[in-house]
């Protein structure tokens, strides 16, 4: 899609050099060829490919061509139950600015329905402004849930009343450990994305071939802040995270070690009663109690009491008592 934004009107598609009259925002969303030739004509700009905004270099990300400032970054975009990162571009201009993305952003979503709510001019500076405090916002919001489910992670991990079977708890550890693993992705993409973000404000507020205004300049620079407290809390996140995998790594190391106690005392207990078959199974013909007639039972009951003593002693040391 290719869209025009205007104070006071829903947006437009757009088809031709009246659509973009008047609009301080065009937004290409997952553009086809045909409409990245068009905004290139009507904007007499280079339009950035995909491949262009999933350069790494900071060169590649932030620069000037001509009179028009090029920034690209990549954005998480979070659903209900998955996310993902795909690159968003900027192509901005005093009178106008130029977006460039290949998925919907909530963000930009906002920012539309501020645009068509105002009455007064906007210039292109003002709308990426608006774009990076409410990607910022977004960007919080997607923490603070990510927060809130490491506090419910958190509770599961060290709950008290764990499955008493091992198959339900390996199940439970496995589907922990994958959501855990998720919770740290997540707090990296995001730090990715608030990365980017910050380079985009400082390039912003520090060219000097595209001054902006000092009110501009104070909203920028609250959005540096935003990010920076945001960043400090991605790092306790980041380290959560990583208590939570410890965690439940050594729950698992629990497990196995609670699977060789019962190997061991498996092995354990048939050891002896082979041993005492062993001896009475040989064909020596003296044998002390070849000929005695309670012989046999004598032996069955030797090696049920090396059995059964040798269970009371794991029992008395906790060993059959798994806790689970």
């Amino acid at each position: 899609m290719f869209l025009a934004h205007r104070p006071g009107k829903p947006a437009q598609a757009v088809t031709g050099d009246a659509d973009i009259a008047g609009a301080p925002w065009l937004d290409l969303v997952d553009p086809t060829p045909a409409e990245q030739a068009l905004a290139a004509r009507l904007t007499a700009q280079r339009i950035p490919t995909r491949e262009d905004l999933e350069e790494i270099e900071s060169s590649s990300r932030l620069f000037m061509e001509d009179d028009a400032v090029y920034l690209s970054t990549p954005l998480v975009r979070r659903m209900q139950d998955d996310f993902f990162i795909s690159p968003v571009g900027f192509v901005l201009k005093r009178n106008r600015l130029l977006t460039v993305r290949f998925t919907a952003f909530s963000a930009f979503d906002v920012v539309a329905k501020q645009i068509a709510g105002r009455t007064d001019a906007l210039s292109g500076d003002e709308v990426s402004v608006l774009l990076m405090e409410a990607v910022v916002d977004r960007l919080a919001d997607i923490l603070e849930h990510l927060g809130q489910a490491l506090d419910t992670l958190s509770r599961e991990v060290f709950q008290s009343d764990q499955p008493r079977r091992a198959v339900q708890a390996d199940r439970t550890l496995r589907s922990l450990l994958q959501r855990v693993g998720r919770s740290g992705d997540l707090a990296s993409s995001v730090r990715d994305s608030l990365l980017g973000m910050e380079r985009i404000a400082i390039f912003v507020s520090e060219n000097k071939k595209h001054d902006l205004s000092e009110r501009l300049r104070g909203r920028l620079a609250t959005v540096a802040r935003d990010i920076g407290s945001l960043n400090d809390f991605v790092s306790q996140t980041s380290n959560k995270v990583q208590f939570l995998l410890d965690a439940t790594l050594g729950f698992i190391s629990i497990e196995q070690n609670n699977g060789m106690k019962i190997l061991t005392v498996v092995s354990f207990i048939g050891v002896a009663p082979t041993l005492v078959a062993g001896i009475y199974g040989m064909n020596f013909h003296d044998i002390p109690e070849l000929n005695w007639r309670y012989g046999y039972w004598y032996s069955l009951a030797l090696m049920a009491a090396t059995i059964v003593l040798p269970l009371l002693w794991f029992w008395h040391r906790g060993w059959l008592n798994r806790g689970r």
